[in-house]
């Protein structure tokens, strides 16, 4: 399905100032516990349920090392999962910190490069079914940091039936893309522009009734009309930084921040 672009609309979206950090800076350094093993398999028994109300998540990373990584709610926990000795760290952003990931691995051999991601548990409230959504991050990305795949927030996979839809930087020209995936097809906005440049910007996927748009710093750069039925429901967490942590995962390089869902 080809993308179709819009022209610049509306001003980038401000975070309240509810969100803003009001307690002493947190600790900076690198996140603890850390699954150095292969990740658990989500239970899959059961029917896999939808959200049955509106659901918003948002991460912002500033709890600092010492506190569990939660939503500004405290809840839905995200937990590091690594391979080959790959770390997270939080580091200083603006008022708070962001999360540093892997550079990118220059091996020969990928099954010995260093991976790490955030992953939370299943959660059935996290599948928006046919709601409306919006879900994103702000991300700061060198050309260094690219790969054929460097994903940022997903939930389910595009293959194997599971439907899904996720935030990625596509190919090594730096492109954002947003993906929702039913059963059978895969739909993707991906605007030509690069922004992996060395600055923060700002990614939101928005999924209306019938049309699934990429938004830039807070301009539309390109949207795919999607048919109104498709549901998105699978009992995998959701995924900050690749798809997993073993060989193939998509690894995210770079810093990402701010990350969100909401289902309306």
């Amino acid at each position: 399905m080809v993308a179709r672009f819009s022209p610049p609309s509306g001003a980038a979206p401000r975070i309240s100032p509810h969100y803003l950090a009001l307690s002493p800076r947190p600790s900076a350094g690198v996140i603890s516990g850390v699954n150095t093993g292969f990740a658990v398999s989500p239970q899959r028994g059961g029917q896999v349920g939808v959200a049955a109300a509106p659901v918003a998540v948002r991460y912002t990373f500033d709890g600092g090392v010492q506190q569990p990584i939660t939503d500004l709610g405290g809840a839905f926990v995200l937990r590091p999962l690594a391979q080959n000795g790959g770390t997270l760290s939080l580091v200083p952003q603006g008022n708070g910190l962001a999360v540093q990931y892997p550079s990118r691995c220059t091996l020969p051999r990928e099954r010995q490069c260093p991976r790490a991601i955030l992953e939370g548990i299943r959660d059935d409230r996290l599948n928006p079914g046919t709601r409306t959504m919006q879900y994103g991050a702000s991300i700061l990305m060198s050309h260094e940091d690219l790969s054929d795949g460097a994903n940022v927030l997903q939930k389910g996979y595009s293959v194997g039936g599971t439907s899904q839809f996720k935030l990625q930087v596509d190919h090594r020209l730096g492109h954002p893309s947003c993906v929702i995936a039913g059963r059978t097809r895969i739909y993707r906005a991906e605007p030509f522009m690069d922004v992996a440049d060395g600055m923060w910007h700002n990614l939101m996927c928005a999924r209306s009734r019938n049309r699934l748009t990429t938004i830039v710093d807070g301009v539309e750069r390109a949207w795919v009309p999607v048919p109104p039925t498709l549901s998105i429901a699978n009992a995998e967490p959701l995924r900050v930084g690749g798809k997993g942590a073993n060989m193939g995962n998509d690894q995210f390089a770079g810093r990402v921040d701010d990350v969100y869902l909401t289902i309306n």
